[in-house]
This record gives structure tokens, C-alpha cells and sequence, in this order.
């Protein structure tokens, strides 16, 4: 049975502001405040509270393009972290009703159970369009302050995401033991004679999804903080290495792409997302802002290798300068929306790494197979 609509007659009003001047307004849907953030855009249709609570999002006001969101609720098998780490919510129609079978509350509630300032009733098409043309621009969200100018004015005073190092707001402060499995709902093949290898995820901002496939193949699973060195890593006797999501720009997190340099010639590495950034620019090469970003669960990817097409999600606004790969890197993936790197593979080291998301929460599983070919990397480990 659906849940009872939620009111939304109390609802106060809230007005988004961009950097360049335009103003939206609209209610709220979510908690009473302001934040400030960079506003992007995601085309999902579904996986709202997957969106919600990936803390890629850190500093970012994410606005889904599909126009009715919360229809089928919130439940806590979907959360992908802790909390929510996003700036700020923007939709063009708040559902009234949660329908579903798995729900376990509505999408407003959820919202203002952990403080996420959201907005809705808002011409969201013609927000796209504008940062479509004119790129992802500071913005604040507000429920207090609806004075145009005033808002504008801080949007304007707003910090940008370019050399902000976000993974540590979001990033682990300690070490644990993941012993989580995937739903029942997603199958995956046996790990054979790599059941009960070590894998060290390097935590940068880590979706849940992705420690849950390598715990289901069979793997003790280790979480680090990104913050780690070469020398902890090792200590922990890994199989192999995985470098993990996360928020904002790659450039800043120096201690990153040292401690990856250090780990290429000793023990395999896989990287998505932030990790493939991070593997890039240990290696030499240079990353740049996109200028709207790849968001959503329909980006096609295309395989060198092979030819296939992959449908993807993605979630990033910074990429791989292709001028400046070093020549120990080959391409593997390439976006066909925009041409830019997707993925690379290192020549010589045991080293991979993709810029979508193959754990797929949400989104279509095609690249499923990019975790069995690491864990094929995986050295066999004795009975």
C-alpha cells in the first residue's frame, strides 16, 4: 500500500540563485536553511536516494532532470554512505505519495531527517539548459533569505570546487573491516582460485556498492583512509588495491598520487571514478574541469578493446588530459558523448582504472565485468 501523501500546504518557499543572476523560486521540500555549492545536473530517471547519499557530491547542489522524484520512497538498503554529503536538492516536482514495495518513508522526510536543503516547483529544463550552455556555476539555495540581490551576492561570493581537496570531508578517519554483501537482487560469478584474496580500498569518498561486489566474490575486504601511505598499505599484505570515488578535484590531494605511485610496481591496482583521475595523474598526466560534467545512468562508454558499446552511470566534473597521458598509460574507454578518456590501463604494472561506475547503484550493469577482471589480477591465494 502507498504511504499517506505528506503536506506540503506548510511547505515555506525557497529560491535558488545562480551565479550569473538568474533566480529560481519555488517551495521547500526539504529542510529550512541555506548552502551554497556548485549547481550540476543529473539525468537519472531513478536512484534518487543513491544520488543523495554518494559523497562525489560533496560542495554540489544536484538537480535531477527527471520531473516527478520520490515516488517510490526512501529505504535504508539503497543508502550508498553514512549520510548525505551534498550541498543541496533541486527537482521539479516533489512526489506527495511514496509507492513501493521496499519503502520505508518518504523522500521529504528523508530529506529533513538529515538536514538537506531541497527545493521544488522550479522550471528545471530551463535550469539545465542554462548550465548546459553557459557550464556549472556557484550557487546558493535558500528557505531564509529570499532577497534577490542578497542571494545572488553570495552566490557570487560562493567557493569554487578547482583546488579544493573535498575527499577529506567525506574520506574515513579510520581503519575498518567491510563484511557486507550485495542485495539479493544482483548476482555475481565465484572469485575461484582468488576466494579469500585481500583487497585494500583506498577510501576517498567510497560508494558502498563498490566494497559490497569485492565482498561477495569472496575477498576480505580492508578500508583505508585515502589519506594513507605506500608503507601502511603494504603493511596490511594486500592482494591488491583499489582507489576509490570521490568529491571534487583531483589535483589538490598530492598525498594520494604518491602513495599510488608507490603501490604500481608492487601489487595491482584498480581505480573508479576520483581512482582513475588519481591513478592518471600518478602516473604524469593532468586532469581538467568538464564544463557540465558526466551525470546520470546513461552515459554510453565504448570498449577498445572489444567494440561493445556500455551503457554507464557516471558521476564526475573533471577528466584526463589526453595530450598529456604518458606513454606508460593506453587507452581503454572512451566516452561517446564527448570523446573525452573513460578509461586506461598501464603498460607495464598490474594497473587499471575507469571514469564510470561499474558497481552500478543505480544504474544498468554492463561494466560488472571490470570487477571480475581485478579480481582475475588478484594473485591465487593457498589453501
Amino acid at each position: 500500500m502507498p504511504h499517506a501523501p505528506h503536506d506540503i500546504r506548510l511547505a515555506s518557499h525557497a529560491k535558488l540563485a545562480l551565479e550569473d543572476g538568474t533566480v529560481y523560486c519555488g517551495k521547500s521540500a526539504g529542510a529550512a536553511g541555506e548552502v551554497t555549492g556548485e549547481v550540476v545536473f543529473n539525468t537519472a530517471m531513478t536512484g534518487y536516494q543513491e544520488i543523495l547519499t554518494d559523497p562525489s557530491y560533496r560542495g554540489q547542489i544536484v538537480t535531477m532532470t527527471y520531473p516527478e522524484i520520490g515516488n517510490y520512497g526512501v529505504n535504508q538498503a539503497d543508502v550508498e554512505h553514512r549520510r548525505p554529503s551534498l550541498s543541496g536538492f533541486v527537482m521539479r516536482e516533489s512526489s506527495r505519495i511514496d509507492s513501493n514495495f521496499r519503502s520505508e518513508g518518504s523522500l521529504t522526510e528523508y530529506l529533513r531527517k538529515h538536514a538537506v536543503v531541497a527545493i521544488a516547483g522550479i522550471d528545471t529544463r530551463a535550469l539545465v539548459r542554462r548550465i548546459r550552455s553557459l557550464g556549472a556555476m556557484r550557487g546558493v539555495l535558500s528557505t531564509v533569505d529570499l532577497d534577490d540581490d542578497s542571494l545572488v551576492s553570495k552566490a557570487q561570493a560562493a567557493p569554487g570546487l578547482v583546488g579544493r581537496d573535498l575527499a577529506c570531508e567525506v574520506m574515513p578517519h579510520e581503519r575498518s573491516n567491510w563484511e557486507q554483501s550485495l542485495d539479493e537482487w544482483t548476482k555475481v560469478p565465484t572469485a575461484g582460485n582468488t576466494a579469500g584474496a585481500h583487497v585494500v580500498c583506498l577510501d576517498f569518498g567510497m560508494k558502498w556498492n563498490i566494497p559490497r561486489h569485492f565482498f561477495s566474490r569472496g575477498n576480505r575486504v580492508t578500508v583505508l583512509p585515502g589519506t594513507s601511505t605506500a608503507d601502511e598499505v603494504l603493511r596490511l599484505q594486500p592482494d591488491g588495491v583499489f582507489l576509490s570515488n570521490g568529491p571534487g578535484d583531483p589535483e589538490p590531494l598530492h598525498y594520494a598520487q604518491r602513495t599510488i605511485a608507490s603501490l604500481l610496481s608492487q601489487v595491482p591496482v584498480f581505480g573508479i571514478c576520483l581512482g582513475h583521475q588519481l591513478l592518471s595523474l600518478a602516473c604524469g598526466a593532468k586532469t581538467f574541469k568538464l564544463k557540465f560534467g558526466h551525470r546520470g545512468v546513461n552515459q554510453p562508454v565504448l570498449d577498445l578493446e572489444t567494440g561493445k558499446v556500455e551503457i554507464t552511470t557516471q558521476n564526475h566534473g573533471f577528466a584526463v588530459d589526453e595530450p598529456s597521458l604518458p606513454d606508460c598509460l593506453e587507452i581503454t574507454h572512451r566516452n561517446l558523448n564527448d570523446d573525452t578518456i573513460a578509461g586506461v590501463r598501464h603498460r607495464e604494472a598490474a594497473a587499471f582504472s575507469v571514469q564510470f561506475h561499474p558497481e552500478a547503484a543505480s544504474g544498468p550493469h554492463d561494466s560488472h565485468y571490470l570487477f571480475q577482471r581485478f579480481q582475475q589480477s588478484l594473485l591465487p591465494v593457498e589453501k
